[in-house]
């Protein structure tokens, strides 16, 4: 007993004819061409779009300055609350590199991303740069003399 002469002979696929272009999931290059649009203009294959990166830096105010050479630093963000999607505020504490142990109980420092120095620390604290904000007016901004006298200052008159 023999199994070729059992088996069910098929034609050979290039004699089917299919009603789509489709054979095994597969296609010939020619079909697989990029549509072109008239109005969108053709992006450059060499034009190099740099990557997506992390949130480098962050701010936040010292909370422990006992160690030497690390400031823990808590850092504040607002959040959408997961069912009521009002804004919260989430608190992190990051331990950060302070090599000249400048920085007190209390300072507002920037946090920048660095190599791991330690297990917890990869980190380094920079003092945040001064932002020109609003003077208020002192006195001698204020002019003392309007060219009107006061009521009290006017000669009474009997």
């Amino acid at each position: 007993m023999s199994l070729a002469p059992s088996l069910i002979q098929l034609p050979p696929l290039h004699s089917l004819k299919l009603s789509t272009p489709f054979l095994n999931g597969c296609t010939p290059l020619s079909l697989l061409s990029k549509p072109t649009s008239s109005l969108a203009s053709p992006i450059p294959s060499h034009s190099f779009l740099p990557p997506i990166r992390a949130m480098k830096t962050m701010q936040g105010k010292v909370v422990c300055a006992a160690s030497d050479k690390t400031v823990a630093v808590e850092v504040m963000r607002l959040a959408p609350h997961p069912k009521y999607k009002r804004r919260i505020r989430k608190k992190k504490k990051y331990q950060a590199h302070d090599p000249d142990n400048k920085f007190k109980v209390g300072d507002v420092v920037q946090l920048e991303k660095s190599r791991p120095i330690s297990k917890t620390k990869t980190f380094i604290a920079v003092s945040v740069p001064v932002k020109n904000s609003k003077k208020k007016k002192t006195e001698e901004e204020v002019p003392k003399e309007l060219g009107i006298p006061l009521e009290s200052q006017q000669p009474q008159q009997a």
